[in-house]
């Protein structure tokens, strides 16, 4: 059974311009090109340590051609990069951690529905570890209201 969200979308506005977008998460991120799996931030909460972020899944992506023919399915471990990317810009803007965030690990995941092109993936993310070199986050992915997998992401300032 999947956990409670970290927080009731309904309270954000969706369709409102991004707090922080594709470009400046780009000024960021050093993922580029393929890798960028993290266009945006809609809102954040510095003090609660909570960020929703999203990413657009179209047609053009990567995988789609391979993963899987006639049938395309976002690959788990990109939505667990996405999950990363997430807390690598929000503790690199909002916290102020210079350098590189390194992915460090992952934890507790479980994959519940599927992701098809078409469709926008909000990640929803606490961190619940935050220390000097070492972050750590549960990040939800959420498609249409549903959740389709929550992961726990661990990083490391380089």
């Amino acid at each position: 059974m999947p956990s409670a969200l970290l927080f009731d979308l309904s309270q954000i506005e969706l369709d409102k311009e991004p707090v922080f977008d594709k470009q400046q998460v780009l000024g960021v991120n050093p993922q580029n090109y393929e890798m960028q799996q993290l266009d945006g931030v809609l809102w954040f909460e510095k003090k609660e340590r909570l960020v929703l972020g999203y990413k657009d899944v179209t047609e053009d992506e990567f995988w789609v051609r391979g993963h899987i023919p006639a049938r395309p399915v976002m690959p788990g471990v990109i939505m667990v990069e996405s999950a990363a990317q997430l807390l690598s810009f929000f503790v690199k803007k909002v916290y102020g951690v210079p350098g590189f965030i390194g992915f460090l690990g992952i934890d507790k995941t479980k994959f519940r529905a599927q992701v098809a092109p078409g469709k926008r993936l909000y990640l929803l993310g606490k961190i619940t570890r935050f220390g000097t070199r070492k972050f750590t986050a549960y990040v939800q992915g959420v498609v249409d209201d549903k959740m389709v997998f929550e992961t726990e992401v661990s990083g490391i300032q380089i």
